[in-house]
Order: C-alpha cells, then structure tokens, then sequence
C-alpha cells in the first residue's frame, strides 16, 4: 500500500509551490484524466477548508489546445506542448497512468524534466516508464485498472486534505478571500 509520509510531504510541498504562486499541472487519459480533473478543481475552489484559489491544470480539459496539438503533432505530443506552454521552473506536474506506459504521459514527463518542473507520477504496478521517469512515483501494486483508479482518487483526497492543513498552519486569516459560504445541497440559487 502507499506510503502515506509520501502523501503527506506531497500534500505540504504542494501547498508551498502553490502559495507562493507556482501551479501544478496534471495529465491523464481516461479515467486518470477525470481524476486529473477533480483534482484541479479541489484546488481552484476549495476541498475543505476556504482558501484562496490556486493555479492548477488538468491538460487533457483545454479542448482546442488539446484538438490543436493532436491535429499538428499527434497525440503522444498533447501533453508535453502544454507543458512547455504552462510549466515553470518549480513547478508541479503529476502523471496519472494506471499502466504507466501511456506515450503522451511519458512525454510530459520528459519535458517537464527538461523545464525544471517537480515530477510525481501515480501509477499501477511497477516497473513502468512514468515510475522511472518522475522524480517521485506512488504505485499501487496492482493491474487491476479499477483498483489502481479507486486508490489513486483515495490519495488525491488525501493529498488535498494536506493542502488545507498546510495552508491552514501557513496562511494568515487576512490572505483567505472573503468569500460567502457554500449553499446547502439542493438549494437554489
């Protein structure tokens, strides 16, 4: 199983990038791509606790660039195009890759690494190309596609309950927005 210190210094680093104005980008394709997805919008609006928004991509939810890039360059290249446009030194690119063998993941690794990007990867049994690419790499010990997506949303979770606790311990009250509390489910607005 997942070693949850890792999770846990990922959560914490990741809010340090982040509050001091960096972005992660995340990368998938199917499932891992809806995953890549809820994670950005943890952290654009909030998971938990009220924050100010931070900067994350999911690549694969840009359609044009995403239509662009696979029309111009094909689709191994979607991922690491978007990298040279977004990424910055410092900053954080995670790979979802249930095989850890997807070409166009591979290749954003490869040029996140080139750009100075932090590289962690999630991924499914190893030994795979994305584990041994990423600078880090949580691998749930498995093949079985579903399990692999069930544990990775597990420790997304996991990851952005650790932003909320280290931008709680870090952030002063006055930097948090001042925004209006979260209707009830099922209320209209």
């Amino acid at each position: 199983m997942p070693d949850l210190s890792t999770i846990q210094r990922w959560g914490h680093e990741l809010a340090r990038v982040l509050t001091q104005g960096g972005r992660v980008l995340v990368c998938g394709n199917g499932g891992s791509a809806a995953q890549a997805q809820h994670l950005t919008s943890e952290l654009v609006g909030r998971y938990r606790d009220e924050r100010r928004p931070f900067s994350a991509l999911a690549l694969h939810a840009e359609t044009s660039s995403v239509t662009a890039v696979t029309n111009d360059y094909g689709y191994d290249h979607v991922f690491a195009r978007q990298v040279g446009a977004h990424g910055r030194p410092g900053d954080v690119l995670m790979a979802l890759s249930t095989s850890g063998r997807s070409p166009n993941v591979i290749r954003a690794v490869e040029a996140a690494r080139r750009q100075g990007l932090v590289t962690w990867g999630l991924t499914g049994m190893l030994p795979n190309p994305v584990a041994q690419l990423c600078h880090e790499t949580i691998a749930v010990p498995t093949a079985a596609v579903a399990t692999v997506q069930e544990v990775h949303l597990v420790m997304l979770h996991l990851i952005c309950a650790e932003v909320d606790i280290a931008v709680g311990a870090s952030q002063p009250a006055e930097d948090h927005l001042d925004l209006p509390e979260a209707a009830p489910t099922g209320a209209l607005s």
